[in-house]
């Protein structure tokens, strides 16, 4: 294996640079690329591909063969509009002459023409030999290419680790090797720091028991600019997925309560790290009227997108207003790294009961730079607490309670360790909650319309809860 990872082929007649490879490849990957779950440019036509790096892991032969690929997609930015070079995707594709059956689902498609021509090309994941192939890279700290596989050198990586990939449907793609690690390969790339590498690294360097430390890691240095392609990190064995054990226990009417504030106190352990690994910096008026604006931004053009939103704008507004009230005033708040996404389904909780907080990429649809700027805990916060809510309407039987129950309990946790309980800032948390609100109206009215009765309550009640503190 080790031959194999190392070894670059430049000349064979389906090297990634020949001439004709991306342009046979072309057609199959216009109709394969907006199924995957992980595409980002759903809705759109792609009209082509330009390459950004390509790399030869194994040549092709009649048994197999194995190319790493970065390519662009071209779409056009809506309907009707000029194409225009889009997001940049991580694609591993297999050749094979013929395809085992237990390859079909990672079929692409058949080449009839081009360098390949005669080869079936698939999603190289589910085979198990390019599998082990990355794993082995990442261990042996290989590089091929503009490839740098790098690790971390106190943790042992074991030969003989059985690959699967998991198929559960997620923005990235994820592979677990004999349940003692998961790689994670980001699908949508672009160049810069990664927060889901640069924070656990600076998580680990604290000590902090609540993120798995990075094992290893897949990277390019590309015209100039770095870009994460992957994390490999321990796997937890037997975790129970956040989102996955609140509704088991919605199910069975039990309480979350306990679970609730151990989560809590695992979000300010990882804030608390976080504060004292990186900058933290003060938001001031400048700073703070610029957030309120944003949110505003947001707001006008939701209502815009939802004009079921329309009636609650003013309400809405006044949340935001009232941060810039406070900031006018000379409040200032502080910011740091946080996690940048966080509900249920970002946690894992172990058989031990311990909680751990993963997939701190943030929000991938957010430009690089914003996904890394300092901001006040309390997104993270009002993320878990929207995802409470999400939750609780996520069962047949209702639960009346459970989401302010777990409210409580998280917030309660969160201060004992943090010395500050979030629900003694109420406008910023406000302000936050109903930020996240207003993008899940947005998000449900276009992807999920059945969904979308479940941010809209709680648009509700934040509006008239208003109306009360303020007659």
């Amino acid at each position: 294996m080790s031959e194999a990872v190392t070894r670059i082929a430049t000349t064979s007649p389906g090297s990634p640079g020949s001439p004709g490879l991306l342009a046979s490849l072309d057609p199959l990957l216009r109709e394969w690329l907006p199924r995957q779950r992980w595409f980002a440019g759903k809705g759109r036509p792609v009209t082509g591909f330009s390459l950004v790096a390509a790399t030869e892991l194994l040549p092709p032969t009649a048994k197999l063969g194995l190319y790493h690929l970065l390519v662009r997609a071209h779409q056009p930015l809506t309907l009707g509009t000029s194409t225009q070079p889009g997001d940049c995707y991580q694609l591993l594709i297999g050749v094979r002459e013929a395809l085992p059956p237990r390859l079909a689902p990672a079929l692409i498609g058949h080449l009839d023409e081009g360098p390949l021509a005669g080869h079936t090309v698939y999603e190289a994941l589910y085979d198990t030999r390019p599998a082990e192939l990355l794993l082995e890279a990442v261990r042996t700290r290989a590089r091929i290419g503009d490839l740098r596989f790098e690790r971390d050198p106190h943790q042992e990586i074991r030969d003989g680790l059985v690959p699967r990939v998991m198929t559960a449907e997620q923005s990235n793609s994820s592979i677990v090797y004999g349940d003692t690690f998961i790689l994670k390969l980001l699908r949508r790339i672009v160049p810069g720091i990664n927060p889901d590498l640069e924070l656990p690294l600076a998580l680990a360097r604290e000590g902090c028991p609540r993120v798995p430390a990075p094992t290893g890691w897949l990277r390019a240095e590309l015209a100039g600019e770095p870009y994460v392609l992957g994390v490999l990190q321990p796997f937890v064995q037997g975790a129970a997925d956040g989102w996955e054990l609140a509704l088991r226990e919605l199910a069975k009417g039990e309480e979350f309560g306990a679970e609730a504030r151990s989560l809590g106190r695992a979000t300010a352990e990882v804030h608390t790290a976080l504060a004292r690994a990186l900058p933290t910096v003060t938001l001031g008026h400048t700073q703070l009227h610029i957030l309120a604006e944003g949110m505003i931004q947001r707001l006008e053009a939701a209502v815009q997108a939802v004009p079921a939103l329309r009636p609650y704008a003013p309400g809405l507004h006044s949340a935001f207003t009232a941060l810039g009230d406070l900031a006018a005033e000379g409040r200032t708040w502080t910011a740091q790294r946080i996690h940048g996404d966080l509900h249920l389904g970002q946690c894992l909780r172990s058989p031990a009961g311990q909680w751990w907080l993963i997939d701190f990429e943030g929000e991938p649809s957010k430009p690089l730079a914003e996904r890394r700027m300092p901001q006040p805990p309390a997104r993270d916060i009002a993320g878990m607490l929207r995802s409470f809510d999400y939750a609780a309407h996520s069962t047949e039987v209702p639960v009346p309670g459970w989401a302010e129950a777990c409210r409580a309990a998280y917030c309660s946790g969160y201060a004992e360790v943090s010395g500050v309980d979030p629900r003694t800032d109420p406008v910023l948390l406000r302000a936050y909650e109903t930020d996240k609100a207003i993008y899940e109206v947005v998000y449900e009215a276009r992807h999920r319309p059945d969904w979308l009765p479940v941010p809209m309550a709680a648009i509700e009640r934040y509006v008239t809860s208003s109306r009360r503190l303020h007659p």
